[in-house]
């Protein structure tokens, strides 16, 4: 699966993407959140706030909640303004 980062995440983790293979019981954005966050420190601290975060799965923005089953693509961002 292909991870995107995007703003101050991409910043903050020092990458703009990557692959990673999580195991079966990771089902959900949020399950993959905390996945993540549970092997990484630097995860841990900008998924805090996960209020912060908003995710999208194939390009489609998507509540925490989601399932993951199909995705070939997540993407972490903060929340957008507009102009």
């Amino acid at each position: 699966m292909k991870i995107l980062y995007f703003a101050w995440l991409r910043e903050r983790l020092n990458r703009g993407e990557e692959e990673v293979s999580p195991p079966p019981e990771v089902r959900t954005v949020n399950d993959l959140m905390d996945w993540m966050a549970s092997n990484d420190e630097g995860f841990a601290l900008a998924f805090a706030r996960r209020s912060l975060i908003r995710g999208a799965l194939d390009e489609n923005i998507v509540d925490h909640d989601t399932p993951l089953e199909g995705a070939g693509t997540v993407a972490f961002f903060p929340p957008m303004t507009g102009g």
